[in-house]
């Protein structure tokens, strides 16, 4: 019963967020109680849900102050010449722009943290995409694929959990699969130009009668990329008129004065509306009130300073964000009242991420108190054909997908793979081969509800997670399924 109840909670909740009939926190509250009552819970679903909230409150913190801190560059402008630079080199090209911003990811990402993966890369992305009326779920979706791929790197967490709970050595795990990484990250560059050029295709088909003939996505008439000197690639990054005229003159429907050549997408009803993100609506803003050009070289190097203690792990996370938006509020805004509306507009961004944290130890804590997450991986187990256990590397692999999809990766690699590869021994089948075989789900993995990191992406570029989801989860499924098959292939993952 527990078996049934586990599956059907999780197929209920995807459910329910992809098709939108409840938020994510709503769902992660809802359907978890619902059925931790079916489980026969009681009223002791309350205290399985605070020990799992308990948790939780130094992530939650974490990103509470992660979103204020970032926030904050972003509204100083200490971003804005990365954004001016990465329109020069990029143009208006929604191709390249996605694929940038998957090079972006993957390449942030080898510092292991997700979390700083994720606002690096909204920070520097999420501008340029509103400013070419691009959708933000495309950047969510080619940051996932990235930061996925990548978290099977030593450092990232999952490979050194599978080292440690089959007691190997974390190199002879990982070593062998670096050509699956790599030809994952081919995958992840594949699919990001493919969405670019979706993505191109849909804002041309978005406003048809705007498009001029000869006019094409990629640089302006006189071969240049379309980046104006305020940094807004050509397409005004200003707000346009009550007349449907952009305040820089541009008539609406129309190539900008001058004839540039670069076609000005005026705004749809069916793309983000920058006054909809605090976040977005200052980083739009050439002119915006809350510059500081000035302390730019300040903000830079305390900018560096927080990541570089984040790289070496010599402080607790959420404190070294705390200490670091107090210090950026304090320098750039030290009149009281500008310090209290910096942390109201960026309320919204920290409730969305916030919220679903603590939401999710509703779900985390009916699965594992109710016991139905050990119920649900020893009913795996158990299902196994014993003809099938020579089989038992490239099993755990499609298992990791969606096993650790709807549970930790310490509750999968600690409490799961060991039983696994316990099994999998009496068929010839070594524990090396478990273990790198047990990380290819990663990918998948990283798009769950109950990774915080996931959460904060979607937050801070304003997504709704169900519509993440239905770009994403498939893609991700590809590539876990692709990194298994070449780590068949090279002998990375064996058979019995």
């Amino acid at each position: 019963m527990l078996v049934i109840l586990g599956f059907a909670m999780i197929a209920v909740f995807m459910v329910l967020i992809m098709t939108k009939k409840l938020t994510p926190v709503l769902a992660l509250i809802i359907v978890p109680t619902v059925f931790g009552l079916f489980a026969g819970a009681g009223l002791g679903i309350g205290p399985m849900v605070l020990d799992s909230m308990k948790s939780m409150t130094s992530t939650a913190a974490l990103l509470m102050f992660a979103i204020i801190y970032f926030g904050l560059m972003i509204d100083v402008g200490l971003f804005d010449p990365l954004v001016r630079f990465i329109l020069r080199k990029l143009g208006n090209d929604p191709a390249k722009v996605v694929l940038g911003t998957a090079v972006l990811a993957a390449a942030v990402s080898l510092d292991g943290d997700g979390s700083t993966t994720f606002i690096l890369t909204t920070a520097a992305m999420l501008p340029v995409y509103l400013r070419l009326k691009m959708s933000p779920v495309v950047l969510t979706c080619v940051a996932g694929l990235a930061n996925g791929t990548m978290n099977i790197l030593p450092w990232g967490g999952p490979t050194a959990r599978a080292a440690t709970a089959l007691k190997l050595d974390v190199n002879d795990v990982f070593v062998p699969m670096i050509p699956s990484l790599v030809v994952g990250l081919a995958v992840v560059m594949v699919f990001a130009w493919l969405l670019g050029l979706q993505e191109r295709n849909r804002l041309r088909a978005t406003v048809p009668e705007i498009w001029a003939e000869g006019v094409e996505f990629g640089g302006t008439a006189d071969g240049g990329t379309g980046t104006s000197g305020s940094g807004t690639s050509g397409i005004s990054g200003r707000r346009a008129g009550r007349n449907g005229t952009p305040a820089g003159g541009t008539p609406a429907g129309g190539a900008p004065a001058g004839g540039s050549g670069v076609a000005v997408l005026e705004r749809t009803e069916n793309l983000v509306d920058d006054r909809d993100s605090a976040m977005a609506d200052t980083a739009l803003d050439p002119n915006r009130a809350t510059l500081r050009p000035k302390l730019f070289w300040f903000n830079l190097a305390l900018t560096v300073a927080v990541m570089v203690t984040l790289v070496a792990n010599i402080m607790p996370l959420p404190f070294v964000f705390m200490v670091g938006s107090a210090v950026a509020l304090l320098v750039n805004f030290p009149k009281i009242k500008e310090q209290s509306a910096q942390l109201i507009a960026h309320a919204p961004s920290i409730v969305a991420v916030v919220s679903m944290v603590m939401a999710a130890a509703v779900l985390t804590g009916v699965l594992n108190g109710t016991g139905m997450v050990k119920a649900m991986s020893e009913w795996l187990v158990q299902i196994i054909p014993s003809d099938m256990g020579p089989l038992m590397a490239v099993i755990t692999g499609v298992l990791s997908i969606p096993m650790t999809f709807f549970m930790s990766n310490d509750a999968f690699y600690f409490g799961v793979l060991p039983v696994l590869s316990e099994t999998a021994a009496h068929y010839g089948v070594g524990a090396a081969d478990m273990a790198r075989a047990s990380i290819t789900g990663q990918p998948f993995h990283l798009q769950s509800p109950l990774v915080p990191a996931i959460l904060l992406l979607v937050s801070l570029a304003k997504v709704d997670l169900g519509d993440h989801h239905k770009k994403v989860l498939w893609r991700t499924a590809v590539i876990s399924l692709v990194m298994l098959g070449v780590g068949m292939a090279t002998g990375a993952i064996g058979i019995g």
